[in-house]
C-alpha cells in the first residue's frame, strides 16, 4: 500500500470516535497511533515524531491549540502537518486554526472521504515542499562544492554562479522551459567538477602550462563526468560536465566534436564560461572589459561556438541582460 510506513497521531477525547478514525485510516494503509489528550500526546512523540497529526480542539488537560503549541515549540514538531478537528464550525475557531498556521480544519461529523483527502492532500504538499527544500539545499550544496574546486582561490569567487546565470538567461531567450532548465542549472553547476583531480598549483599557475600540466588539465571533462556518472539525479549534468571545452569547428577538447555533434547544453555553457572567465581577474590575465568579451563572442560565431548561442547572446546584450548579472555577480 502507498501509505505504509506512513505514521498519523490522532488527539481525540472521544474514545468511540477516536477508535472510528483510527479504524477508517488504519485500512487505508496507515500507521495510527492514538491519544486522548494533548499531555498524551506530547508523550507519545518522546519516542516517535508522526508524519501528521489530527487533534481535536476542546479536550481536558491540554486543548487543541495548546498541544499545537507545544508540538511547534519542538525542533522535530516544527513541520508535521497539522489537521484540526471540532465539533465547532464558527468562523473564529477557523480563523484561528489558520493563523496558527494548521494546514487544514475539519469539521465533525466528518466523512470518510473527507478524512482520507484530507490527509492525502496534506502529506502529498508536504512532501512536495521536502522535496523542493532538498532540492534547493542540494543546489545550494553543489554550488558551494563547485566553487571550491573552480581554481580554489579568490580569482573565480561567483564563477559558477554567474555561469549559471548567463546559460539560464541565454536558455531562456531560446525558449527553453520547465525541466529542460533544471537540467542546464546542475550542468552549469557542475561543468568543472572534474578539476579536483588537478593539482591546484595548475590551476593557479599564471604562465604557460607544461606539456604534461596541460594533459593534466585536458582529462578533467572526463573526470568530471565519470565522477557522477552513478549518481542518478545528477545524470543530465553529463553532456555539460563532458564536453563544454568542445568548440563549433572541432578545435576543442576532449574528443573534438564538430557542431552538432556537441550536445546543444554544452555549446550554450562553453559561451557563458568563456564570457565569464574573459571578464574575470585570473591568475593568468586580468579581466577583459565587458564589451570586449562581447566582441569576441561575436567573433568567434561559427569558429568557437554556435551561431544559434551567439544570436541569443546577441539579444540579450542588446536589452542589458548579459550586463545586469556580470554587474550583480562580480559586485555580489
Amino acid at each position: 500500500m502507498q501509505n505504509k510506513g506512513t505514521t498519523l497521531l490522532i488527539v481525540e477525547d472521544n474514545n468511540d470516535l477516536r477508535n472510528g478514525l483510527k479504524d477508517i485510516l488504519t485500512f487505508e494503509g496507515f500507521t495510527v497511533l492514538s491519544a486522548s489528550n494533548g499531555r498524551e500526546a506530547l508523550d507519545q512523540m518522546s519516542a516517535i515524531s508522526p508524519d501528521l497529526i489530527i487533534s481535536d480542539i476542546t479536550m481536558p488537560e491540554m486543548n487543541g491549540y495548546e498541544f499545537f503549541d507545544a508540538v511547534r515549540e519542538r525542533p522535530e514538531g516544527v513541520t508535521i502537518p497539522f489537521i484540526f478537528l471540532t465539533a465547532r464550525g464558527e468562523r473564529d475557531d477557523v480563523m484561528k486554526g489558520k493563523n496558527l498556521g494548521a494546514e487544514d480544519y475539519l469539521v465533525k461529523p466528518v466523512t470518510r472521504s473527507e478524512l482520507v483527502n484530507a490527509v492525502q492532500s496534506r502529506l502529498t504538499r508536504f512532501r512536495q515542499l521536502q522535496m523542493a527544500q532538498m532540492e534547493s539545499a542540494y543546489q545550494y550544496a553543489l554550488t558551494a562544492l563547485a566553487n571550491g574546486i573552480e581554481v580554489r582561490d579568490r580569482y573565480t569567487r561567483g564563477h559558477v554562479e554567474r555561469v549559471t546565470n548567463y546559460g539560464l538567461a541565454i536558455a531562456e531567450q531560446l525558449g527553453w522551459h520547465g525541466k529542460r532548465l533544471e537540467a542546464l542549472r546542475f550542468g552549469a553547476i557542475l561543468h568543472d567538477i572534474g578539476k579536483i583531480f588537478v593539482k591546484e598549483e595548475i590551476l593557479s599557475k599564471a604562465g604557460m602550462l607544461t606539456e604534461s600540466e596541460r594533459e593534466e588539465m585536458l582529462h578533467h571533462p572526463d573526470n568530471g563526468a565519470e565522477m557522477i556518472g552513478d549518481i542518478a539525479y545528477l545524470q543530465v549534468a553529463i553532456p555539460v560536465i563532458r564536453y563544454h571545452h568542445e568548440r563549433w569547428d572541432g578545435s576543442g577538447y576532449p574528443q573534438g566534436l564538430v557542431g552538432e555533434q556537441i550536445p546543444i547544453e554544452a555549446r550554450l555553457i562553453a559561451l557563458a564560461d568563456v564570457f565569464d572567465a574573459m571578464t574575470t581577474d585570473r591568475p593568468y590575465h586580468l579581466a577583459e572589459k565587458l564589451e570586449t568579451a562581447y566582441d569576441y563572442i561575436l567573433s568567434m560565431s561559427g569558429k568557437h561556438f554556435d551561431p544559434m548561442i551567439v544570436h541569443a547572446f546577441q539579444r540579450l546584450w542588446e536589452v542589458g541582460k548579459i550586463q545586469q548579472i556580470a554587474t550583480r555577480w562580480h559586485a555580489a
